[in-house]
């Protein structure tokens, strides 16, 4: 069966997070990827890993389903086979720092010429023509200034970091999206175009909606901890048997949901109580309801807890450690969590393309071994024979 973007060619010369983000969902979807690393492999493949020699996985769960080939884009004859590669190209993507492309000879004027049709995509931290635009960052660096450290953690606590990556991944998403709207117009236009996604810009565009209170009064949104300050009951809840991760997330929204939950937590007049009839009227009363919730729930298992409500209707959420998601039965029978085999890892839970398209689904291959796919890419598309490719290893160009 075709996929979505069979035919599409994508030069990848991302590294870390938020670019192999964007990539590694185009691969999912069916565009034929092709990874480039340095000879001796892009920061990706050795950061935070726990042994010695083995690709992190760091580096496993960002870049499945591409093709991995190595080239020295600092090199003369490096760069002279980017450029051929280039020429038969669709996109370019790219989160080298501020100026990178420029200075290797390969930032968009010198792309356009190659290829009108190419689509260069990159990746910066900051937007281009703002006082920011040189400025290096990483995850937390553009959570800070997009301002999701500010509402995150305790009102007495200070600024707290979100584990998610809202800047990386996030980033990485708003470019694919950039990616494929730029490959429909071009289909129109008959060219290509440059386009940036910033992490700051990314940040903000998730955060937009938790802008209305300021709207309203002006303020800075408050830290809030776990709870709302527009609902209750909205909270975390403790379960048994009491560890770490032993809580399930409630939230009720409408009548019918506080009125489910009063019933089966033993106090059902408080669901016909007009003083509690207003999700916003029971934050008055948020100490109370919290308190006769969790006295409720500290006797039954987080998943005792989610199997009752949730199965009344009631919005409910089982906090899961991450040892847990990756063997949950749900994401495993849904096709979000797939087994993969690593040459040297051995077998291990990945989590797939979270877009699920009926007529081209994501077959998830793991990532490559560096220059794993160097014979296949360069004899495919350039002609290179073993002769050539030989020589190039000896030159250190792949």
């Amino acid at each position: 069966m075709a996929k979505a973007l069979a035919g599409i060619r994508v030069l990848d010369l991302t590294q870390y997070e938020a670019g192999p983000s964007c990539t590694q969902m185009l691969a999912w979807l069916g565009a034929d990827v092709i990874k480039i690393e340095p000879p001796g492999g892009e920061p990706g493949r050795t950061v935070l890993s726990d042994k010695r020699g083995e690709d992190a996985w760091f580096f496993l769960l960002l870049n499945s389903c591409k093709k991995g080939v190595t080239l020295n884009l600092k090199a003369p004859r490096g760069r002279a086979i980017f450029e051929e590669l280039a020429k038969g190209a669709d996109v370019v993507v790219e989160n080298m720092g501020p100026g990178a492309m420029e200075r290797l000879g390969l930032g968009w004027e010198a792309l356009r010429r190659l290829n009108p049709r190419i689509i260069a995509a990159s990746v910066k931290g900051f937007g281009g023509g703002g006082p920011y635009a040189e400025y290096k960052s990483f995850e937390w660096i553009a959570q800070a200034m997009a301002g999701a450290l500010s509402m995150t953690g305790w009102p007495d606590g200070p600024p707290t970091k979100a584990i998610g990556g809202l800047a990386d991944t996030g980033a990485g998403l708003h470019c694919a999206i950039g990616v494929l709207a730029a490959i429909i117009q071009r289909q129109t236009t008959g060219v290509g175009q440059q386009l940036e996604v910033a992490q700051q810009d990314a940040v903000v565009n998730l955060l937009r909606i938790h802008l209305r209170d300021t709207y309203a009064d002006g303020k800075a949104v408050p830290r809030q901890g776990n709870r709302s300050v527009n609902a209750a009951p909205s909270n975390l809840y403790r379960c048994r048997p009491g560890g770490p991760n032993d809580y399930v997330f409630i939230h009720c929204a409408t009548v019918e949901m506080w009125k489910t939950l009063t019933r089966i937590v033993g106090r059902p007049e408080l669901g016909d109580d007009p003083r509690y009839a207003d999700r916003r009227d029971r934050v008055q009363f948020v100490d109370e309801i919290d308190a006769m919730i969790e006295a409720w729930t500290e006797k039954r298992t987080k998943h005792e807890v989610t199997e009752i409500l949730a199965g009344a209707g009631v919005p409910c959420g089982t906090v899961l450690d991450s040892s847990e998601v990756l063997t949950d039965p749900h994401l495993r029978a849904s096709g979000m969590i797939v087994p993969l085999e690593h040459p040297s890892r051995g077998a291990y839970p990945m989590p797939a393309n979270p877009v699920r398209l009926s007529a081209s689904p994501t077959e998830v291959v793991r990532a490559p071994l560096l220059g794993e796919h160097n014979a296949e890419v360069y004899g495919r598309l350039l002609g290179y024979g073993a002769a050539e490719l030989d020589a190039l290893r000896r030159d250190g160009v792949i």
